[in-house]
This record gives structure tokens, C-alpha cells and sequence, in this order.
């Protein structure tokens, strides 16, 4: 995951702003954990600032990101974590990236009674209008990713919570702009989500493409009026509690 995110990491912080919504889920299903790792902790988007934290990341790029005043940090894999012992691990939205996610999380459970894990439903995903109507090879990469049902039922879950993505969301994950379309046409939203920056890049500059000529003539607007009634939509993000 490092060299990925040294390569697309540039100007992610901008892009990948934490969530309050999200924030708030995150630190409930901490529970009252006093030391927390965050394993695959990027820029420290949804660490809790009132715990003990320790961050994992194995990205230089995402690492010289982190704000000033945050966790400390320590650059390592998930599946080799540095760390003896913590009340609880979390792990945000990287187990897709892991080079052996089972191992990674093997390395959670050895190190915290309790782990909480944000994934996703690749199966949503791959569906998510985006790559059905613009960019289908998006698809293959995302049904070859570890889904939220495969990470639960490995850490053995207790709960998995849906977190819904509302319109006006704030951390820029590949479905955020699930009712702002434009926003696709960004290169900073193209070059800092993952699915994207992955994807082959003809691929996604012809779907960007057809997605504009759909933008001016009003067709995506046709296509999707049902999206631009609702405030928040399900696109497969799920918070995994374990222990």
C-alpha cells in the first residue's frame, strides 16, 4: 500500500477531509478504549482526539501529510504491526490495499481485544453508477478486493453498522459524490481516490468524457432525478465492531 499511496497520496488531504458524521460512528464504536492503534492510518482522518492513538502508515507521502499536533506515527506494514498492545485497533477504509489483508487483520486481534474496521461491499461498488455507465473496469478491480462480509467474517464480527454517505459528505471516498456528479470531472478527486487513480487511464478519461457530454446535455440528470431526491444513499460502507 505504500507505493501506491506515495504515488496517488499528493494533495490528499484536501481531498480526504474527515466526516463528523462518519467521526462520530467511529468513536462510538471505539467504545471507552483509552489506547487505540490505527493501522493503515494515512493522514489521520478519523483518529480520536481524546485516546491515547498510535498510527500505522506505510506511505512517506501520507505520513509528511499528517497535521501537525497528530498521533504519533510509526511507518510499517498492517500485517507486521510494531505494536505489543492497545485497547482497541481500527483500521479505515485500507484493508482493501493490504498485500495479505487476512494477516493484517491477524495482526489486529493479536494486538487489541477490540477492532473496528470500515470496509466496504465491493459488489455495491462495482454496481455504483459511476463504473456501470462510465468506467466498468472499475468493476474487476473491486470485486478483486476483500468485501465488508469477508473482513467480518473474519475478525468473527459482533456488529456490522451500515454508515450511509449523505449528499453534502465531506471525505472525498470514490462514491462521496454520489449526487454531485461534477465534482467527478476534478483532478484532484480523479488522482486521490484509489479506484480511479488504479483504473487504466484511458479507460476513465473516455468515461470522464462521456460523463461531461451527459452533464451538458442533461441525460445523467434524466437518468438519475431519483438520486437528486434523497439526502443520504447506502453505497456498501460498513463499520465492523469485533470483541
Amino acid at each position: 500500500m505504500g507505493d501506491l499511496y506515495d504515488d496517488i497520496g499528493v494533495g490528499y488531504s484536501s481531498a480526504r477531509r474527515t466526516d463528523p458524521r462518519w467521526m462520530t460512528a467511529i468513536d462510538a464504536a471505539l467504545g471507552d478504549a483509552p489506547t487505540v492503534v490505527d493501522v493503515g492510518a494515512g493522514t489521520g482522518s478519523y483518529e480520536p482526539a481524546d485516546r491515547q492513538v498510535i498510527a500505522v502508515e506505510p506511505a512517506v507521502e501520507m505520513i509528511r501529510q499528517r497535521p501537525s499536533g497528530a498521533a504519533p506515527v510509526v511507518r510499517a506494514l498492517a500485517e507486521a504491526l510494531p505494536v505489543r498492545a492497545a485497547a482497541a485497533a481500527m483500521a479505515v477504509l485500507t484493508v482493501h490495499h493490504w498485500k495479505d489483508w487476512r494477516k493484517g487483520l491477524a495482526e489486529m486481534r493479536r494486538v487489541a481485544p477490540r477492532r473496528v474496521v470500515l470496509a466496504y461491499d465491493t459488489e455495491l461498488h462495482a454496481d455504483y453508477w459511476f463504473v456501470r455507465e462510465y468506467v466498468p473496469e472499475i468493476a474487476e478491480l473491486e470485486r478483486g478486493r476483500p468485501s465488508a462480509d469477508d473482513i467480518a467474517h473474519e475478525l468473527g464480527a459482533d456488529t456490522v453498522i451500515p454508515l450511509l454517505v449523505p449528499w453534502d459528505f465531506t471525505d472525498g471516498v470514490f462514491p462521496a459524490y454520489w449526487r454531485r456528479p461534477a465534482a467527478y470531472l476534478a483532478p484532484q478527486v480523479r488522482f486521490t481516490c484509489s479506484a480511479l487513480a488504479q483504473a487504466p487511464a484511458g479507460a476513465v478519461s473516455r468515461g470522464l468524457a462521456r460523463l461531461r457530454e451527459d452533464l451538458s446535455s442533461g441525460r445523467w440528470r434524466h437518468r438519475h432525478q431519483d438520486l437528486l431526491e434523497l439526502d443520504e444513499w447506502d453505497a456498501g460502507f460498513r463499520l465492523i465492531v469485533s470483541g
